[in-house]
């Protein structure tokens, strides 16, 4: 064990250093059971002190290595009781642990309702730590605000609200399927969530919930502050690819500390004990250190249970790629939903319509979801994944604005409403030497019936919501793909009946770029005050127009636009270019050096639309 991270104790000099998963679940109340004095039981394998996700891991392991007598006394909260009950796990609710004592060759538990006569005993329960703040800044500023933002514990009865979870560990994942069980839209932002170095049951319970599109899981963004909206917690993220969402209520996942032997009263005879272990118990364990979860179990049986069967301790991707099956055995584990309709408009463009098998598909026109292959799926072309080694078996994700078929099958105005699939306009990202995409190299492989994974909505900003008169006239710019959200907001100002005049213009290539041209032409054919405007750089007999072009040469007064500030709303969706979005430095808004539309729109006194500041430009980044 020279090096490990988990250990048995040897005394107060020479107790190992602990292995410490990083959060655990608040405590609920425990369970109300009426014991007049504790009661011996025959003597455990093992018993296993809390119900985190790390504690639950390593009873599941005994378990499977054939361990006969396991115990796990939960004082509060069990973080997985979906496992529980999988698993058959033998838990004794609501035992505070008093001391812990020998007897011979046994370790003596006594609870507050029983005494258990064990051969190994796991202290794996997390300490509160009353100090945890928020690790970034949050400013409530009203008295209704403040109750709404949480540190290592849930607001009671919480049901059918929108919930933002934000941590990387353990813990994290505890909140989100406690939350999630209740009923609750949640969002976890992990940022640099790693599951390989969660607990095992950690990692099972996050696959599932993504599978189940229980939660949306944030891998790589973070909030890196929290402000209030009209009494609400509002997420900012500093990366362009998440919006700033609101939310009702917002919980930090912290660290938490071990468990020390005083909390549990263990003696000195036992803390000499070979068969006493600890989770972090040692004094300079109280941050975080991480070890593979997979390997916990092993670890503990090399010196306590030598006759248990070993259990794997090689990484999950490894495991997998040496048996036959592999592939279908991550495919079922990972993929939601089925591709339904997937129809190029030439070998790099592709119109794709996906059904999820759990959960529905409604949504806000002009928001977008998360599709997600393995990285064990074949490529289209011969680039080679940076570190594949590593991810081989997980996911490789990218969230896309959701389109629209336009027209259902009976030839009417499509109706989000009434949609069972999704529909995303994607185009194929070859590889450069700065960068190997991933996702659509392998989703250019696929067909309809084959399997994928589809993430649960997360509710972007960039809707037709600010647009309160049927008169204002709506200008949507896009370039290739990016015309993808404005496809479905179209439809639904149509539908809504808008008057005013409304332009979608989109620059391509050439002309097969234009996967939705013919529904478009039909669309203007039906619709006096519809246009719209495709315009082709690459055609020889098409002069070169941009964007910028129709902006500043005036062409959109011919649809009956006159781009005026107090009546007109401008939706821009692709290339960062095009859009030129500004940053404010000292209230001054800087624009890039190659002039963009925003730039065009502000010189005419339009403005961007913000959460503190309502505009008429509105865009989002499709890069």
């Amino acid at each position: 064990m020279a090096g490990g991270r988990l250990g048995p104790s040897s005394g107060n000099d020479g107790r190992r250093p602990g292995f410490t998963y990083r959060g655990v679940l608040a405590e609920d109340e425990a369970l109300e059971e009426t014991v007049d004095e504790p009661t011996e039981t025959d003597a455990h394998d093992l018993i296993v002190i809390g119900a985190t996700g790390g504690a639950l891991s390593v009873a599941v392991d005994a378990q499977r290595a054939g361990l006969a007598n396991v115990r796990v006394l939960a004082s509060g909260a069990v973080a997985f009781p979906s496992l529980v009950t999988e698993r058959q796990l033998d838990v004794g609710y609501g035992e505070d642990v008093q001391s812990i004592d020998v007897d011979g060759d046994l370790l003596v538990v006594t609870t507050s309702k029983a005494t258990y006569r064990t051969r190994a005993c796991l202290a794996a329960n997390r300490m509160p730590r009353p100090d945890a703040v928020a690790p970034i800044p949050v400013a409530m500023t009203t008295p209704d605000g403040a109750g709404r933002v949480h540190v290592n514990e849930l607001p009671g009865d919480l049901h059918g609200q929108d919930v933002l979870v934000v941590g990387s560990s353990d813990h994290a994942v505890e909140l989100t399927s406690t939350l999630t069980d209740a009923g609750n839209r949640v969002v976890l932002a992990g940022g640099d969530i790693r599951p390989a170095l969660l607990s095992p049951a950690g990692d099972t319970i996050l696959r599932r919930i993504e599978r189940e599109r229980q939660a949306t899981i944030l891998y790589r963004s973070m909030p890196d502050q929290v402000g209030e909206v009209k009494g609400f917690p509002m997420a900012f993220f500093g990366d362009r690819r998440t919006p700033d969402l609101q939310f009702d209520h917002v919980v930090f996942a912290s660290s938490r500390r071990a468990p020390s032997p005083e909390s549990i009263g263990v003696t000195d005879a036992a803390r000499a004990h070979g068969g006493m272990w600890f989770f972090g118990a040692d004094d300079e364990a109280e941050g975080v250190q991480l070890a593979p979860g997979w390997d916990i179990w092993n670890q503990l049986a090399a010196e306590v249970f030598p006759e248990a069967a070993p259990l794997q301790s090689v990484p999950p991707a490894t495991r997998r790629r040496r048996h036959v099956g592999a592939i279908d055995e991550l495919r079922a584990e990972h993929y939601n939903a089925t591709i339904t309709r997937f129809e190029p408009s030439h070998s790099d463009l592709w119109v794709l319509r996906v059904k999820p098998d759990n959960g529905d598909v409604s949504h806000d026109p002009g928001q977008y979801a998360s599709l997600g292959l393995g990285y064990w799926e074949d490529r289209i072309d011969d680039a080679e994944d940076i570190g594949l080694e590593d991810k081989w078996d997980k996911l490789v994700r990218r969230s896309y604005s959701i389109s629209s078929p336009m027209f259902d099958e009976a030839g009417y105005l499509a109706d989000s409403l009434d949609a069972t699939e999704l529909e995303f306009y994607i185009v194929l990202v070859q590889p450069t030497p700065d960068n190997v995409p991933g996702l659509t190299p392998r989703l250019a492989l696929k067909r309809p019936g084959d399997r994928i994974y589809l993430g649960p909505k997360v509710a972007g900003r960039y809707t037709t919501a600010p647009v309160t008169s049927p008169d204002d006239a709506l200008v949507f710019l896009s370039t290739g793909t990016g015309e993808a959200p404005h496809n479905a907001m179209v439809v639904e100002m149509l539908r809504k009946g808008h008057v005013g005049p409304i332009v979608s213009a989109v620059t391509v290539r050439q002309w097969v770029d234009l996967g939705y041209r013919d529904k478009h032409e039909l669309l203007a054919q039906r619709y006096p005050n519809y246009h719209y405007v495709p315009l082709p750089t690459r055609e020889a007999d098409v002069p070169k127009r941009y964007i910028q072009d129709l902006i500043s040469g005036g062409d959109l007064e011919q649809f009956g636009v006159e781009l005026n500030p107090t009546g007109t709303h401008v939706f821009l969706c692709g290339n960062p270019a095009m859009i030129g979005i500004p940053e404010e430095v000292d209230g001054e808004l800087t624009f890039p050096e190659t002039t963009g539309v925003v730039e065009l729109l502000v010189d005419r006194g339009f403005v961007v639309d913000s959460r503190t500041q309502p505009g008429n430009i509105h865009f989002e980044e499709y890069w």
